[in-house]
């Protein structure tokens, strides 16, 4: 893990333990991601990050909606995968970012509790995910 990586996760344990982000872990956020914090940001407070949930066993999965105009919604795993584009071609392939945009605004959401929250059956969520 690379000493961006420490700090990034750092300061995510610290929002998420107290469910706040103050102007300082901002910052530190900012220097890190960049622009993509920005998009992740404006993602978050138009309420574009859903958090799907399968009853009963409380497992999750994000859908973050891009800024295209076509509004397209992508499937992540906040700290290990999104479905988009930028995921694959900019940090698995040429490993030039730590995370997109919407794995951004899923773990910003999620940590200070601004998704929409959807309950599903475990089975549907099952479904859900063999479809990525």
């Amino acid at each position: 893990m690379t000493a961006s990586h420490l700090v990034a996760e750092s300061v995510w344990k610290t929002i998420e333990s107290t469910h706040r982000v103050s102007e300082e872990q901002l910052s530190i956020l900012h220097f890190l991601f960049g622009k993509n914090l920005e998009r992740a940001t404006r993602i978050v407070d138009q309420r574009g990050v859903k958090k799907i949930s399968g009853e009963p066993s409380g497992r999750s999965i994000f859908q973050v909606v891009g800024e295209s105009r076509r509004k397209e919604e992508y499937f992540c795993f906040p700290e290990h995968y999104c479905a988009c584009y930028s995921f694959f071609y900019d940090i698995a392939n040429r490993g030039e970012q730590l995370c997109c945009k919407h794995q951004l605004a899923a773990r910003l959401a999620g940590s200070l509790g601004a998704c929409v929250e959807v309950k599903v059956s475990d089975e549907q969520l099952a479904l859900l995910l063999s479809e990525l």
